[in-house]
């Protein structure tokens, strides 16, 4: 095996992000935590932290299918509209409560607040959060002092409700 060459800087998202496991407010809840460049790139690895750690988990496919592309939705559109975190990261957790997870997204917010797209067979773009909103038992935006946060829960209810 070769040690990567130092002279190279990173691409942003070229590795794997770092997962935080914590447990979460209940006695079956978990909680993980990614924080990534804001940069299209950190898209994939992170669809791929949650794919892995999701099957890790025995959870059904149907599930972690959605959880994986509900997490590249959110995360695409928060590098897309929004600003960074102060770090100049954005952050992506998951939370699985039994058969239930919970998806979101916090960046430093942005001119406006998330919302799905009218419908149009025009645009090339602007269907994330209405593909989030058709696969989500529940989903909504809070803003908290850092930005915004947008989430969706797949499988069943969540402990909050959207907004």
């Amino acid at each position: 095996m070769t040690s990567p060459d130092p002279s190279v800087a990173p691409v942003p998202g070229d590795t794997d992000p770092e997962v935080v496991e914590t447990s979460g407010p209940g006695v079956d809840s978990i909680v993980c935590t990614v924080r990534v460049p804001a940069d299209p790139a950190a898209v994939a690895s992170v669809r791929k932290a949650v794919v892995a750690d999701l099957t890790g988990r025995d959870l059904p496919e149907d599930l972690v299918g959605e959880a994986e592309i509900v997490a590249s939705e959110l995360l695409t559109n928060a590098v897309r509209h929004a600003r960074p975190l102060s770090d100049g990261t954005i952050r992506v957790r998951w939370k699985i409560r039994g058969e239930v997870v919970e998806v979101e997204v916090t960046d430093g917010g942005g001119a406006t607040t998330p919302k799905p797209a009218p419908r149009t067979v025009w645009l090339s773009s602007g269907r994330g959060l209405r593909i989030v909103r058709s696969m989500a038992h529940e989903w909504g935006v809070t803003e908290d002092r850092t930005g915004n946060v947008v989430w969706a829960t797949l499988g069943g209810p969540s402990r909050r409700r959207a907004t």
